[in-house]
C-alpha cells in the first residue's frame, strides 16, 4: 500500500515537472543590448531588441516613438524582422536608434512586450553621455567657427544651364536666319531651287488673266475686282519703274507716269482704271458692264505699252563675233 502511494506521488511529481518545463519553454522572452554604452553629446547609438515567443502567439512590442526617457531621444525604428527557430518558436529582432544632448549617466527604462494578457519586461541597460573634453588651460587650442564649405565643383550639376544656353543660342540663330531669308525674299529651305522670276510685264499679264477667269464683277464683287486689278498694276509699276507705288495715292502715281511717258494714251489708260477703282472702293459706285470690261482692256494696254522686252541676240551674230575674235588672235600670233 505504501509502495503504491510512493509510485503515485512520483508519477504526480513527474507530470508536474513536465508541465512546468513546458510552461517555462513557452514563455515569451525579451532581451535588449546596446552597441555603445558611452557616447558624446549628439552622437548616436543603437539598441538591439530581441523577442522570443511561440509562433502562433500574438505579441505587441511597445516602443516609444520620440522619447525613450527624459534626455534620451528616439531617432528611428527599424522594421521588425521575424524568423521561425527550433521548437516552433518565433524570433523577432528590431533596432532602435537613439541619441542624447544632455551629458549624464542614464539607466534606460525596460522595454515591454504584451503577450496576450501578460506583460513581459526587458532587461535595463546603461548609457553614459559625455561632453567634449576642453582644456581651459590652453586657450590656443580653441578655434573660431569655420566658414561654410563650398560644395565641390561637379560638371553634371551645370548640365541644365549649359543645355539651356545652347538651346537659346540655337533658337536665336534660327530666328535670325528666318528673318534674313524673309528680308531677302528667299526660300526658307536653303537647298530648294528657286523658280525663275518672270519679267514684270509677264507676271502682271499672268495675274490679270487669273482675275479675268474669276469673273468677279459678274458675281456682284466689283470692289474685289478693282482691288485685284489695281494691286497688280501697282506691283508692276514697282518692278518696272522702281518707285514705291504700293504706298502712293492714285494721283501721285499718275503724275510720275505722265513725266516718264510722252504718249498720252499710256496716262489716259491708267487714269481711267485708277479713278474708277477709287470710286468703286471708296464711294461704293457700281460700274456698268462696259466700264468693267474697259478697265481690264486698259490694264492690258498699259502693261503692253510700258513693258521692256529683252532683245535676244541671234546665234549667227554671236558665232560671227566669236569667229572674228579667234581670227584676230591668230593674226596677232
Amino acid at each position: 500500500m505504501q509502495k503504491k502511494i510512493i509510485n503515485k506521488s512520483f508519477l504526480f511529481l513527474l507530470l508536474f515537472l513536465l508541465a512546468g518545463g513546458k510552461m517555462v519553454a513557452q514563455q515569451t522572452l525579451i532581451d535588449v543590448k546596446i552597441d555603445s554604452a558611452a557616447i558624446l553629446i549628439g552622437e548616436q547609438t543603437v539598441l538591439h531588441l530581441t523577442v522570443t515567443t511561440d509562433k502562433d502567439k500574438p505579441v505587441q512590442i511597445v516602443i516609444p516613438n520620440d522619447t525613450l526617457m527624459r534626455g534620451v531621444e528616439v531617432l528611428s525604428l527599424s522594421k521588425a524582422d521575424s524568423s521561425v527557430i527550433e521548437n516552433d518558436r518565433l524570433l523577432i529582432k528590431q533596432d532602435i536608434l537613439i541619441t542624447s544632448f544632455d551629458s549624464s549617466l542614464y539607466l534606460l527604462p525596460p522595454l515591454k512586450v504584451i503577450d496576450g494578457v501578460d506583460t513581459v519586461y526587458s532587461n535595463q541597460v546603461a548609457l553614459k553621455v559625455s561632453t567634449i573634453p576642453v582644456n581651459v588651460d590652453k586657450p590656443e587650442e580653441f578655434y573660431d567657427i569655420k566658414d561654410i564649405w563650398k560644395p565641390p565643383f561637379v560638371l553634371a550639376d551645370y548640365y541644365p544651364l549649359i543645355y539651356g544656353i545652347l538651346l537659346a543660342l540655337f533658337l536665336i540663330c534660327v530666328i535670325a536666319y528666318i528673318i534674313k531669308r524673309i528680308r531677302n525674299k528667299q526660300s526658307l529651305i536653303p537647298f530648294k531651287k528657286s523658280e525663275p522670276k518672270l519679267p514684270p510685264h509677264e507676271q502682271a499679264i499672268k495675274e490679270l488673266d487669273e482675275i479675268k477667269q474669276q469673273k468677279l464683277w459678274q458675281q456682284g464683287r466689283s470692289k474685289e475686282y478693282y482691288t485685284l486689278i489695281t494691286e497688280t498694276l501697282r506691283r508692276y509699276i514697282v518692278d518696272r519703274f522702281d518707285i514705291n507705288a504700293m504706298e502712293m495715292t492714285s494721283g501721285e502715281i499718275l503724275d510720275i507716269i505722265r513725266k516718264q511717258h510722252e504718249a498720252d494714251s499710256v496716262y489716259e489708260n491708267l487714269k481711267q482704271i485708277l479713278n474708277l477703282s477709287d470710286f468703286v472702293k471708296f464711294a461704293k459706285m457700281n460700274p456698268l458692264p462696259d466700264e468693267n470690261d474697259l478697265s481690264m482692256v486698259n490694264a492690258y494696254l498699259f502693261i503692253n505699252q510700258t513693258k521692256i522686252e529683252e532683245v535676244a541676240v541671234p546665234e549667227a551674230e554671236t558665232e560671227g563675233k566669236a569667229t572674228e575674235t579667234n581670227d584676230s588672235n591668230i593674226t596677232k600670233e
